[in-house]
């Protein structure tokens, strides 16, 4: 049986047609390419690439070299957001390394419709029938996006927004609680989730959820990233419910004005606080993640102090730190007022050890309390995800461990140490 392999770089939305791609080739007689089987050669590689960053960039282009050295008899297919933006470069760089290569530079829905010739495309065909690497479901309700942030390259990859209409995602939201407990509803921007449907009532994401807990059983929904704008007080009502994941990632880049400003961002600290206490007032201590990026051109240090203030003062669980890329096609590619490389490597080490310190003392506070969490990997040792985001090693009751995509009931012991930089933050005991 021929085998494939796929490589994944970049966010959820990548994961799901990634997934969607497995998927594809499983129907059509592929198995998942295993490194560990002995003399096994893929026959198919395909790489989903990202473009948020250079380095994401670089990441491609180094897996693409590696497939053609690795892989020299195989079809190498590249797609994703970076192949959508640079297929001359990739096709050019590709023949320099191997003028024989069976390569494609495909666009998503070119991949999906390998087998077939379906010549309609849309971004919302990405529906796998099964998830071959994630235990928890994703759904993808949205793409592209409608902001136009002077530092972002993923819009001009993925085009304006769009959003699938609410009685397909319900639809599809029914088949996959057949199967599993959870979902991570995901997107470019799902804030911008907008439903020109028959459900008037579904026209944006908060109307949408409780459209979907009043139309499913017992599935969980996790929420991919928002925006701190869009996260008012009716928003923190409708993921009030135990069925919405207490885990929530706000997409804040800075908590100066005048940065969030050149940024092309639209709001500003104030925003920020009172989402963060929106969401605190509606859920038992949730964990809130954010992305911030600095060294933005300009940035002086006043203005990262305040960015670095305000995270410290809101306690964030989490903060994924990014040092600004400049990004061709943008226009804070031509931007002047470059912060010095040194400056910005203290600015990213400030934030990050900030970070490292706010995911100790997050899990600290949830030691002797219950969680419930779902087992994503069971072989070696029994390791799962809480509701509240908490990477976990479960010692359960039984000879047996569970299976990936269980749930279990357990407590985090309130006598250990934590080491978050470990492979896991802590350790839960099955009750």
């Amino acid at each position: 049986m021929p085998e494939v392999l796929i490589h994944t770089l970049g966010c959820k939305l990548n994961s799901l047609e990634s997934e969607s791609y497995a998927d594809s080739f499983r129907r059509a007689g592929y198995e998942l390419f295993i490194k560990q089987k002995i003399n096994s050669k893929p026959a198919v590689v395909i790489i989903n690439t990202c473009t948020v960053t250079s380095k994401a960039d670089q990441k491609a282009r180094r897996v693409i070299r590696k497939a053609l050295r690795d892989y020299p008899k195989a079809k190498i297919i590249v797609t994703g957001c970076y192949a959508e933006l640079e297929k001359e470069g990739i096709e050019k760089l590709l023949t320099a390394e191997n003028s024989n290569s069976g390569l494609l530079v495909l666009k998503r829905e070119e991949v999906l419709n390998f087998f077939n010739d379906n010549n309609q495309s849309s971004k919302f065909q990405f529906v796998p029938e099964q998830f071959s690497v994630h235990t928890r479901s994703i759904l993808k309700i949205q793409d592209g996006c409608n902001n136009k942030c002077t530092y972002c390259r993923i819009r001009l990859a993925r085009g304006p927004s769009e959003s699938l209409p609410a009685e397909q995602v319900l639809e599809r939201l029914l088949l996959l609680e057949q199967t599993y407990a959870e979902a991570v509803l995901t997107g470019v921007n799902i804030s911008q989730y907008s439903s020109m449907s028959l459900h008037p009532s579904c026209e944006n994401l908060t109307k949408l959820l409780s459209y979907l807990i009043a139309g499913t059983q017992k599935i969980a929904l996790r929420l991919s990233s928002l925006d701190p704008l869009f996260i008012t007080k009716d928003f923190a009502k409708s993921v009030s419910g135990n069925r919405i994941r207490p885990h929530f990632h706000l997409s804040i880049q800075s908590c100066s004005q005048i940065v969030l400003q050149r940024m092309g961002r639209s709001y500003n600290a104030n925003i920020i606080e009172n989402a963060v206490s929106f969401l605190r007032g509606v859920k038992d201590d949730p964990f809130i993640a954010c992305d911030i990026i600095t060294g933005f051109p300009g940035e002086t240090e006043a203005e990262f102090n305040k960015t670095y203030e305000l995270c410290k003062k809101l306690q964030f669980a989490w903060i994924h730190v990014f040092p600004y890329s400049k990004r061709p096609g943008t226009p804070a590619f031509d931007f002047s007022d470059t912060v010095q490389e040194s400056e910005v490597t203290r600015r990213v080490q400030l934030l990050t050890e900030l970070a490292w310190h706010g995911r100790a003392e997050y899990v600290k506070k949830q030691l002797g309390k219950e969680v419930e969490v779902l087992i994503e990997n069971s072989v070696k040792s029994c390791r799962g995800v809480s509701a509240n985001y908490l990477k976990v090693l479960v010692k359960y009751k039984g000879k047996t461990p569970p299976p990936s995509g269980a749930v279990l009931r357990c407590r985090l012991p309130a006598d250990q140490k934590i080491d978050c930089k470990n492979e896991y933050d802590a350790i839960a005991l099955e009750i």
